[in-house]
């Protein structure tokens, strides 16, 4: 056979791989929480993007929830402020909502023309467009840390309408409180608050780690798959620390409380997304159910 025809009958087999899980996730929403590292490089950037294209392309229902801390950050000093993190949540008075939300919007409609440039429609909105995440305010230890919110209902009414008219929707972690004051959300709790409420089928993470580990400086140690219990297991032990150990908390009270599946994956990989989901293998971490099918089911 030549080397040309072997090239070509690799794609093809790329295909076949991918076939079942098309099939098995074909109209199903996925929200794909896109931050870190992945939203710095723009080569990054366009990866993620056709990746979640392509997902919706083929059947998927795809909901983008972003952040943009390190542009807040960057604004924030251009302001003369000097940004300030409790407990990995920026502590943020009224003048930084303001710097927040408009940094936020600017990353918001980049995202939807990288979209549309791909000849899908996109909408932008945040999480105050049609009341879909309230919030109260968000304190940490007992402190008072400003505009930050804690996340009380989500209505996902706007993001139904937009996905039954064919758009992808992509959401601003910003929200709303009772006296329709305008507070900060964390982007992994925004993500989390929204695909409970949409029944996602999957809710992935593009982070700055490979996923999981049971020692992190033993990268043997890492962990492609995980039951919810096993995972609160490893929370519980101390084996679980720093950043990850809230991203993990989220993840599997998102199982806990109806999305199928969790992946953890490293967002600085080009094309982590379609590697993840449409291989057998997979690349990163996913967390599963107690009742999981077995692990050679596709994911």
């Amino acid at each position: 056979m030549k080397p040309e025809m072997e090239e070509i009958m690799k794609k093809a087999e790329v295909l076949i791989e991918a076939l079942p899980y098309i099939q098995k996730f074909n109209r199903k929403i996925i929200v794909v929480k896109y931050g870190g590292s992945a939203m710095s490089h723009e080569q990054l950037q366009r990866s993620v993007i056709q990746d979640v294209t392509l997902l919706k392309l083929v059947g998927f229902k795809p909901i983008i929830v972003h952040g943009g801390g390190k542009a807040i950050s960057t604004w924030v000093e251009k302001a003369g402020k000097e940004p300030t993190f409790i407990s990995g949540l920026r502590v943020t008075d009224e003048e930084t909502m303001e710097i927040a939300e408009m940094v936020l919007n600017r990353v918001n409609k980049k995202l939807v023309s990288m979209v549309q440039k791909l000849g899908v429609l996109a909408a932008g909105i945040s999480g105050k467009d049609g009341n879909l995440l309230q919030v109260e305010k968000k304190y940490v230890d007992g402190q008072d840390i400003g505009f930050v919110g804690n996340v009380t209902c989500v209505n996902p009414k706007i993001l139904y309408d937009l996905i039954d008219r064919d758009f992808l929707p992509i959401v601003a972690p910003v929200g709303m409180d009772e006296n329709c004051d305008t507070y900060n959300i964390n982007a992994d709790d925004a993500a989390c608050a929204i695909a409970r409420a949409v029944g996602a089928d999957k809710l992935v993470f593009l982070t700055d780690v490979e996923g999981l580990y049971r020692d992190f400086e033993d990268k043997s140690t890492f962990i492609n798959r995980i039951r919810v219990s096993e995972a609160n297991r490893l929370i519980e032990e101390g084996y679980i620390g720093g950043g990850m150990l809230p991203k993990l908390a989220n993840c599997t009270a998102a199982v806990d409380h109806g999305v199928n599946r969790v992946h953890i994956l490293d967002g600085r990989i080009p094309h982590c997304l379609l590697l993840e989901i449409f291989t057998d293998q997979g690349i990163g971490t996913a967390i599963v159910g107690d009742h999981d099918p077995l692990p050679d089911a596709p994911v």
